[in-house]
């Protein structure tokens, strides 16, 4: 599971990292607590409309994936992750599994632990921040799709458009495990290239991509309940707990 987690990297620095072309004209604002629904950075290979051409680009999308026949993009909030170990046989990914895959740039992602009621305190949640050891930014495996808006005549237009994604997700490891049985799947930089590709559509080779995420580094701190809340956001959420 993965519900919430942060992405506060400005877009150019991204573009460079994943070397993707990026519009200026598309900004999101940095965001310490990402939440389903929310916008968000996604990297994707397609080919270009006019010259046929694959570019790699940053752009945003909306994190919940939206099958092409789904009658509403509501349902995008209950498919917010996908488990590696059936994302490519189940009906509403395994198209988007062959030929749209995507990175999701973050700093790190959420967790939670409930901590018992005692005689002077009410029962809580705990959250914790999991993030690589050596700070790198984590490119999540995931998944894109595009949703048409029958609501909006002109195919051409930008709104009958939505493009959702979803995060592929695998059993924890190491102080995430700790934390939580599952976590986010981060891909090795030497794998993007063929996670990317839409060209590359063997289901085995593309599942063998899927391994251990951030080769099992990571660190995770307890940090303030104010990350509870979607409406607060800011890089003090990181601040360790008192």
């Amino acid at each position: 599971m993965c519900g919430r987690y942060a992405s506060s990297r400005a877009p150019g620095d991204l573009a460079d990292l994943f070397r993707a072309q990026w519009d200026s004209s598309e900004t999101l604002a940095a965001s310490w607590n990402v939440a389903p629904t929310d916008p968000v950075w996604a990297v994707t290979e397609r080919p270009d409309h006019d010259s046929g051409e694959v570019e790699r680009r940053l752009r945003p999308v909306r994190w919940g994936l939206v099958p092409s026949w789904a009658k509403d993009p509501g349902v995008g909030s209950r498919m917010i992750n996908a488990r590696v170990e059936t994302v490519h046989e189940k009906p509403a990914y395994r198209r988007a599994f062959a030929k749209r895959r995507c990175l999701l740039p973050a700093d790190g992602f959420y967790e939670w632990v409930p901590v018992p009621a005692t005689d002077t305190a009410k029962a809580y949640k705990q959250p914790y921040f999991i993030t690589p050891e050596d700070g790198a930014v984590m490119a999540m495996a995931g998944l894109y799709e595009f949703w048409r808006d029958p609501a909006v005549p002109e195919a051409d237009a930008p709104e009958a458009w939505l493009v959702t994604a979803t995060i592929i997700t695998t059993e924890a490891t190491d102080e995430a495990g700790r934390i939580h049985p599952r976590m986010p799947l981060a891909l090795h930089p030497d794998d993007f290239e063929a996670w990317l590709d839409p060209a590359h559509q063997d289901t085995h080779d593309l599942r063998a991509l899927l391994h251990t995420p951030a080769d099992g580094r990571l660190r995770a701190t307890a940090v303030s309940t104010a990350v509870n809340s979607v409406r607060n956001n800011g890089p003090q959420l990181l601040d360790p707990a008192s």
